[in-house]
């Protein structure tokens, strides 16, 4: 491990802009290009907004985001102790959502998949859901390597 932080933040709309900033703040060291820094940007806001809308629908709840630096990467975690997902699978795929009357796109998870150099998703029903995204900076093809991962946990409670 060469840096890490840690932040908790209630998930409430107006803490994404914040979250989506100090990750990009924590990046700065690793010499991202200004593609790179949007990319986590836009995954993180994601992330969060997933949250936000999804994980405590309308309750009050927390968001936690770790950040590591590693090299030339940063590796990131987002985990909320809401409702959980119950079909991992169907939700990580394009233009699926559970909240069609809300007009959402059902893209959060392919953004951040497209955006990022891994990403994998854990969720347990009841219990919170947490999505490990890494970015690694200076790689000209940056978002090739999709390293697929979704997991669905039950009787367990393994958000972080």
């Amino acid at each position: 491990m060469e840096n890490f932080m840690e932040l908790r933040i209630p998930a409430v709309s107006e803490n994404e802009p914040f979250a989506r900033d100090a990750v990009a703040a924590f990046c700065v060291r690793l010499n991202p290009s200004l593609d790179e820094i949007s990319d986590v940007k836009t995954a993180v806001s994601e992330a969060v907004t997933n949250c936000i809308v999804h994980a405590y629908t309308g309750g009050e709840g927390e968001i936690r985001i770790a950040c590591e630096a590693e090299g030339d990467t940063v590796h990131i975690r987002i985990a909320d102790f809401g409702k959980g997902i119950e079909d991992v699978v169907r939700a990580v795929e394009p233009f699926y959502t559970t909240l069609a009357e809300e007009e959402r796109s059902g893209m959060g998870f392919t953004i951040m998949q497209t955006f990022m150099t891994s990403f994998r998703l854990e969720s347990v029903p009841g219990a919170g859901t947490t999505v490990y995204m890494s970015k690694r900076f200076g790689q000209a093809q940056g978002k090739a390597e999709y390293a697929s991962g979704v997991q669905s946990k039950r009787g367990g409670s393994d958000a972080r």
